[in-house]
């Protein structure tokens, strides 16, 4: 048997785990709001962007981490995908650092995942996303929940934290949300177990 090499990094990503790679992790500010009347929400929306609206069915496996969360999200064209993120459970605008990867076999990877880390809940929604500017609007019809509006600043490189929650501010001023219908948490926080 031939002797094994160990290498500094991956061979088939070599940056994984660089300062380089780390650094450009992508970043938005978030916020997640309670909605008691999602039609008005949605005229709101509709006067602040005339683009496309996608409706999505997402379901999402969320799985037990020692820091951020984990989640399988099930698409409805059949397509999944691993999101790992991070960000404070504060009330309001807050940064969000997160990483998306599709998956191939979601069934494999989730008896993985399951077996491994244990599953901490699950969220069913259907989503109506819209971008307004750099930003993606979700009007979310959560199961066991009800409609709730979140919204995305996808910062860009350059932009920093400040500008981002500038921005979300405003689009919660034009939409009507009022700062005691925000949520700290993620949907899997507060569905009743």
């Amino acid at each position: 048997m031939g002797e094994v090499k160990r290498t500094r990094g991956n061979m088939l990503f070599p940056n994984i785990g660089s300062a380089e790679v780390l650094s450009r992790m992508p970043r938005n500010i978030e916020i997640k709001a309670r909605v008691n009347d999602p039609e008005e929400t949605r005229k709101l929306l509709d006067s602040l962007n005339d683009s496309p609206y996608e409706i999505l069915s997402q379901k999402d496996m969320f799985f037990h981490t020692r820091e951020g969360r984990l989640k399988l999200r099930f698409l409805g064209d059949g397509s999944a995908e691993l999101i790992s993120y991070n960000r404070q459970d504060e009330v309001g605008p807050k940064q969000s650092e997160y990483t998306i990867c599709p998956v191939q076999h979601p069934d494999l990877l989730l008896k993985a995942l399951s077996d491994s880390l244990g599953v901490a809940g699950i969220v069913e929604k259907t989503r109506v996303l819209r971008h307004v500017g750099q930003t993606r609007v979700h009007l979310d019809r959560v199961k066991g929940l009800g409609d709730y509006l979140e919204l995305e600043v996808v910062l860009r490189p350059d932009q920093s934290e400040e500008e981002g929650r500038s921005i979300a501010e405003e689009l919660m001023r034009r939409l009507g949300i009022r700062s005691e219908s925000l949520i700290a948490g993620a949907y899997v926080d507060i569905l009743p177990h």
